[in-house]
């Protein structure tokens, strides 16, 4: 076993009302995992606990050995980890390539450009509009952005939650062949949240079904 990313007994309760208990998720390196689950079931909240926008009230997150529960968000954004919020939350004002390069920018990171490149060589597809400002794009463009922004920075682990979400069919498609790309890569570990199995089945190597806050084990449909 060669993990890279380990949630033990990750627990969290908002106004008395438990969001997240006693998870526990184990993703290898290299792996795609898939989190499933119906909205209200603790996918953002597993997520956001992972990246640590939120500090769970028990248990520990590890990255590659390392115990980060404790740490800020923006010390776990250092280790290589990021994040595709289901919102996007893309500064509307921004360039395209500024919305993509800012997490580098505030990291201090040395090789931002060469960043940018390597990221467009996954997502072409937002070449043509990186001077165009973020409020000027489709939301589905926008889903495109959060997702090569996410890339730039998390060079070790990426968070995606519910990235398909909301989109048509096409562009739906379009994320999967981006994920598969970057699975075949073997660069990155990936995790991957949604409500159903529709886009994820045969994309990842293994599933957890999440429901009231509480993971098990699902064996994936028609991986590959």
């Amino acid at each position: 076993m060669n993990a890279v990313l380990e949630v033990r007994g990750v627990s969290k309760s908002f106004g008395g009302v438990v969001a997240a208990a006693d998870l526990d998720v184990t993703v290898e390196r290299g792996e795609i995992v898939g989190i499933i689950g119906a909205n209200g079931a603790g996918k953002t909240t597993l997520m956001r606990a992972i990246c640590g926008l939120l500090l769970a009230a028990r248990g520990r997150v590890v990255l590659d050995g390392r115990d980060v529960t404790r740490l800020p968000a923006h010390r776990r954004a250092r280790l290589g980890v990021g994040y595709m919020p289901e919102d996007r939350r893309l500064v509307p004002q921004l360039p395209v390539r500024d919305n993509i390069l800012l997490p580098l920018w505030a990291r201090g990171v040395a090789d931002a450009e060469a960043r940018l490149a390597e990221v467009l060589r996954f997502v072409p597809d937002i070449e043509p509009f990186l001077a165009r400002p973020a409020l000027r794009l489709s939301g589905g463009q926008q889903k495109l952005v959060a997702l090569a922004r996410a890339l730039a920075a998390g060079e070790r682990v990426l968070l995606l939650d519910e990235p398909f979400e909301g989109v048509a069919p096409a562009l739906a498609r379009r994320l999967a062949e981006i994920l598969e790309s970057l699975g075949h890569a073997g660069q990155r570990t990936i995790l991957v949240s949604g409500s159903d199995y529709t886009h994820t089945a045969g994309l990842v190597d293994r599933l957890y079904a999440i429901e009231r806050g509480r993971v098990e084990p699902a064996a994936p449909t028609g991986a590959g």
